[in-house]
């Protein structure tokens, strides 16, 4: 009998983890290459997410976008027998009656499932925050196509230009979250957003994110913003990529910097201005393929999409979405929204 060793892995600075698998035999190479590769996953509550399976050197690696937040890399992958196990470790913190953190503890969670014709098919499990109860729910997954080719920006022609403030009211906008404050308005022919500031003892207030009526797909979009100080907000394209806002005017370069594509793409130059200045954006979106100019200064050259960012509206890539302005994070003003569609 052939014993072979399908997965180890210690990992200390997530905590440890020793896993061992031994089989008769690993599945054959078609079976587990068909799980390799990047997966659009749609989660529970209508949530989006994205999930990379890699092999790299003998061993099976991983990457995570659960909902919102950022990409981050998961503890652990396995597959065995054609089933596919993701671990995610992350803290925890226990608290006493006053709300005082008592104790940081580590807790598991464990993806699970298998590929059921084109579609992944998956469980999650984890103990609940006070490690009294398991949750379990389903998700499922769709395999994301490769990418295309970087497009020859020199060959991509452009339709006639769609203004997309009428500098009088929100028309041709809406909000995402119909039970959300509206903190949006037009005052002077701009777009500000002015959330409310929590009250004390009172819970936060939710404000909404807007998105346009109509749905794009590959275009160039020029505009204008304002950020405050310590204020954040963000550009989704078709709804799904994040061009971040965010008072980053100072800080080392990161992927959460003023005009990133939040937690994918690094920019390439600090181009921001001090908060509360003007700042101009010319964004092109062309077969998942992304450029970002800001105030002037190309930051992100024609670079690939890997896959939506968090907060996304769902995580099909092949579709058309709205642009989206996230208005729940701080007070932001926007003017000179144009958008000029692909011709094709």
């Amino acid at each position: 009998m052939t014993m072979n060793l399908a997965f180890l892995r210690l990992n200390p600075s997530r905590g440890l983890i020793l896993a061992l698998a031994f089989v008769t035999g690993l599945p054959a190479a078609d079976s587990t290459d068909a799980l390799i590769g990047r997966w659009a996953l749609s989660l529970p509550g209508d949530r989006a997410g994205w999930l990379e399976i890699k092999r790299e050197a003998g061993w099976f690696d991983g990457s995570i976008l659960w909902g919102g937040g950022s990409v981050t890399p998961v503890s652990s992958v396995a597959v065995v027998d054609g089933m596919l196990t993701v671990t995610r470790v992350r803290e925890v913190q226990r608290k006493d009656v006053s709300g005082e953190v008592v104790r940081k503890q580590q807790t598991t969670e464990t993806i699970s499932g298998r590929l059921d014709g084109e579609v992944l098919r998956l469980t999650r499990t984890a103990f609940n925050a006070s490690g009294t109860g398991l949750e379990r729910e389903e998700l499922t997954g769709r395999r994301i196509p490769p990418l295309p080719p970087a497009p020859d920006m020199t060959k991509v022609k452009f339709g006639a230009a769609i203004a997309l403030l009428n500098g009088r009211d929100l028309g041709g906008w809406r909000l995402i979250e119909a039970k959300s404050e509206n903190g949006w308005s037009i005052t002077g022919g701009e777009l500000t957003n002015r959330p409310a500031p929590k009250a004390e003892g009172q819970a936060p207030r939710r404000f909404g994110n807007l998105r346009t009526d109509r749905d794009f797909e590959d275009f160039n979009l020029k505009l204008e913003v304002s950020v405050p100080a310590g204020s954040n907000s963000g550009i989704y394209l078709r709804g799904i990529y994040e061009i971040q806002v965010f008072d980053s005017f100072g800080k080392p370069l990161g992927a959460l910097n003023m005009g990133a594509l939040y937690s994918r793409i690094v920019p390439s130059a600090a181009a921001e201005k001090p908060a509360g200045e003007w700042q101009s954006f010319d964004i092109t979106l062309v077969d998942r393929h992304l450029t970002v100019i800001l105030n002037g200064t190309t930051i992100i050259a024609n670079q690939p999409i890997q896959g939506c960012t968090g907060g996304a509206l769902w995580a099909d890539e092949s579709r058309p979405g709205p642009i989206f302005l996230q208005g729940d994070h701080g007070a932001v003003s926007y003017r000179n929204l144009v958008l000029r569609p692909v011709v094709k």
